[in-house]
């Protein structure tokens, strides 16, 4: 299966998601880094139109990655989407850039030569980084608060 593909089941499987979450997405017609835009334009809780922006990763096995471009987006969340074509279940995991950036601290991929180059890839998830991304890992009710966790603070500053 090609890559496009890949990327399509993703993005089809990650709108899904945020649907059940009672949220509305939105397709940037250019790519500069932003595949999708969550946002809520009726939530009783907010005096005005929101939205946050996300970066997809998806993919047929399980891989992790983080690109330090991302850094330079406000609010960007950055969702891992796993599995898309597999007869196993998809699974979506999504964290902030300071949230990735924590993970490959912790896992000690900001001290290599891949992460001096501004990118870190991961092929074979193992325990501890299981670990770490069992917070993040995504339902309907925690993709909401995510994201509207993420639209609230963007707001505040």
């Amino acid at each position: 299966m090609d890559s496009q593909i890949v990327e399509v089941l993703g993005r089809n499987h990650l709108i899904a998601e945020l649907l059940r979450a009672g949220l509305e997405v939105a397709e940037p017609v250019r790519d500069r880094g932003i595949d999708l835009i969550a946002y809520s334009d009726r939530d009783p809780s907010l005096a005005r139109f929101v939205a946050c922006p996300i970066q997809m990763k998806a993919s047929s096995r399980e891989i992790f990655s983080l690109n330090a471009k991302y850094a330079a987006f406000p609010n960007l969340i950055i969702a891992h989407v796993w599995h898309v074509n597999s007869s196993d279940e998809p699974v979506s995991f999504a964290l902030t850039y300071p949230e990735a950036l924590q993970v490959a601290t912790e896992m000690g991929w900001t001290k290599t030569a891949s992460w001096a180059d501004g990118c870190y890839t991961n092929t074979r998830p193992g325990v501890r980084l299981r670990a770490l991304l069992e917070p993040h890992k995504m339902t309907p009710s925690k993709w909401r608060a995510k994201v509207m966790g993420e639209i609230v603070a963007g707001a505040v500053h």
